[in-house]
This record gives C-alpha cells, structure tokens and sequence, in this order.
C-alpha cells in the first residue's frame, strides 16, 4: 500500500502540484520622446487590462524574433530593432479556456520600434496605446513588470 501511495505522489499529484512554469516571450515597445520613453501598452482580449505583447514561443523562431511576431499580430508593430538578451522577467498566472490557471514565466525584450501599421491581425480585438513608462508601471497588475517599467 505505502508503495503505491508513493507511485501515485511521484506519478500524478507531485507533477500536479509542483508543475515547472511554461515560458512566453513578450516584447517591451518603445520609442524616445522629448519627455523620456513612451512604451506601447494593449489590451488584453478576455478582460480588457493593460498588458504588454506576448504569447508563446514560435517554432522556428527565438525568444525575439517570437516576441517581435507577437508584437506585429497583437499591436501592429511593422518594424522594429530587439535586443537579443531579454530586459527582465515577470511572472503571472494565466487563466485557460477550460478555467484552469497555470504559472507563467514571461521573459521581456525591448524592441525600439521604428513603424507601425493600423491594419493587423488583432486590430479589432484590441486597443494600444503609447504611454510613458511610469504611466504604464502603474497600469499592469504584475509587481515584475512593474520594475521593468519603471527601469526604462
């Protein structure tokens, strides 16, 4: 009995439990202005708040480049120059379909966006706004993101 007890915690509850986060690439858009630097902030499509591009990694794609393709679908971002190595992290637990949260590790590459496009995959899904950095720092609910914000 005791062993199967132990086969049914490595098996099934202690993955279930002590799951590792899934990781999502997202990209920081910013541009310089007299005042600072302004970051583009959208709205996310289930609850409306101000979040930052990101989505999962793209097969065939890095960290950036998957970031950067995020940031064309949710933003309009047409062109861009990334940095290879992400700013920082933030973490955050993402709500499913099925109305289960998973723990997700988002890691955050700046992009100075040179061109955008109004017409883009979700352009009708969602709103974008730039804003400067401190401004969006108090706007998104993850503490991390925050701090990366409020860096810039």
């Amino acid at each position: 009995m005791t062993t199967l007890l132990a086969q049914a915690w490595e098996e099934f509850l202690r993955p279930m439990i002590f799951r590792p986060k899934r990781v999502q690439v997202a990209a920081l858009c910013c541009r310089k202005t007299g005042a600072g630097t302004d970051v583009l902030m959208i709205t996310s499509r289930g609850t409306g708040r101000w979040i930052i591009p990101k989505g999962w990694p793209i097969r065939g794609k890095n960290g950036p480049e998957s970031a950067l393709q995020e940031a064309w679908e949710e933003a309009g971002v047409a062109d861009a120059r990334i940095e290879q190595a992400p700013l920082g992290t933030y973490a955050y637990s993402k709500e499913r379909n099925n109305g289960v949260s998973e723990p997700v590790e988002t890691l955050v590459y700046v992009a100075e966006v040179k061109r955008m496009k109004d017409d883009y995959p979700e352009a009708h899904q969602r709103k974008r706004v730039w804003m400067p950095a401190q401004k969006a720092a108090n706007l998104v609910q993850e503490p991390e993101l925050q701090d990366i914000l409020r860096q810039l």
